[in-house]
């Protein structure tokens, strides 16, 4: 399994980001902030799943020019193919880096399966985002990608403070960390 050094790890086609936002509604405006937080070569996970489809793509496209412009890459998540993306996460359908999430290992092995280059293992801890979802523990979450050619990326109650002392994953991925009031990669 490849070993981040820095902020990205090495991919068949570009390099792969080790710190991501995931963006949801529930960012609201909050998202322009954390895009400026994120350090050059970080990712973004476009979901914004329950944004009606012209106000989505309109989103969409703002957070690409930003992501250009900044250096961060970015994954649509959905159904379809955005404009300017560099990936698709879910199992969309489109070109360019894949990534995924697993909750398990099932999940994380057919991911790899059907093309996953990362795999957003979750959650990790316990999270505003899903309330009530039974949190893996560090351990566990750790032998759902183990041994697996994919970069481990946890999820699910994430800062740079949690990152620093586990072991197993090449990075991190949070809401709310790259929020107004998180610590992000400090």
């Amino acid at each position: 399994m490849p070993r981040a050094i820095g902020r990205v790890v090495p991919h068949r086609q570009s390099l792969i980001p080790i710190l991501w936002l995931m963006t949801d509604e529930r960012i609201g405006d909050g998202l322009w902030a954390a895009l400026r937080r994120l350090p050059r070569g970080s990712g973004v996970v476009f979901r914004h799943y329950a944004t009606a489809a012209r106000e989505r793509r309109a989103l969409f496209r703002r957070v690409v020019r930003i992501a250009r412009a900044r250096g961060l890459v970015v994954v649509q998540a959905g159904e379809r193919d955005g404009f300017g993306e560099n990936g698709v996460h879910g199992g969309a359908r489109g070109s360019g880096l894949q990534t995924a999430a697993a909750h398990d290992r099932r999940e994380a092995v057919a991911a790899v399966r059907r093309g996953a280059d990362v795999l957003f293992v979750s959650p990790v801890f316990a999270t505003r985002s899903h309330p009530g979802a039974k949190a893996l523990g560090e351990r566990k979450a750790r032998r759902i990608a183990q041994g697996l050619p994919v970069v481990a990326i946890a999820l699910g109650g994430m800062d740079a403070r949690r990152f620093r002392g586990m072991t197993g994953f090449d990075g991190w991925a949070a809401i709310d960390a790259w929020g107004s009031r998180g610590s992000g990669a400090k």
